[in-house]
């Protein structure tokens, strides 16, 4: 069983999307059979933010007349789609950065969507296999809170993952991650260590769902 796990923080130590995704991942774990796991570091090792706009250029020109560079950035996107084709299930941990998407996973998406198989006129490598979407904020911006409506980045991933790739996707959310480093949020700590809890907790039931339905997807696959 194969997983693609993609990590957008920017911090390698310390990070809550990772502690959070290691928690899926450590129970996908527990359930896969002869498990592959493929990283992919996006956040720490960023593509290159020209490499969208070369591929596309890439993909308007002939082959014979296409620069270095672009073909460079061709074989790039070729490469991410690569990993999503061949991936049974995906595992995406990407923070809130600024109230948006991290710019990050941002170029990622851009160039895996220059690739041509996973233009809109065609079936995305991605759809139909399962996924989970690790999303933290240091704040909080659900229903009836002060800034309700500040993550800008949840619903266009979801967007992206679910209605553009197709994937069967799972999110798993943590909020309220600066409480304990900004003292503005002190008195939100009672209520910080609960969404902690319940979001490693869900992170657990997930990670075991995750390995459950790509299991679920494979035989489904046998019988067709």
């Amino acid at each position: 069983m194969s997983l693609l796990r993609v990590d957008a923080s920017i911090r390698a130590e310390g990070s809550t999307s990772r502690a959070l995704a290691d928690i899926v991942e450590g129970q996908w774990l527990d359930i896969a059979t002869a498990p592959t796991i493929v990283r992919r570091e996006i956040g720490t090792t960023p593509l290159p933010s020209e490499a969208w706009a070369a591929a596309l250029a890439a993909s308007a020109t002939p082959a014979p007349d296409r620069t270095p560079g672009q073909q460079s950035a061709l074989d790039l996107a070729g490469a991410l789609v690569d990993e999503l084709a061949v991936a049974e299930a995906y595992l995406f941990a990407v923070p809130l950065y600024n109230f948006g998407v991290s710019q990050h996973f941002k170029a990622y998406v851009d160039l895996v969507v220059a690739d041509a198989r996973m233009s809109p006129e065609r079936t995305p490598v991605t759809s139909g296999k399962p996924g989970v979407l690790v999303t933290v904020q240091g704040g909080n911006y659900a229903p009836g809170t002060p800034k309700e409506g500040w993550d800008h980045a949840t619903a266009w991933m979801r967007r992206i993952l679910e209605d553009v790739w197709r994937i069967d996707l799972e999110v798993v959310t943590r909020e309220f991650t600066l409480v304990g480093v900004n003292p503005a949020l002190d008195g939100f700590t009672e209520l910080a260590k609960e969404i902690k809890t319940n979001a490693e907790q869900h992170a657990h039931r997930q990670g075991r769902a995750l390995a459950s339905r790509q299991l679920t997807a494979r035989a489904d696959a046998a019988i067709r």
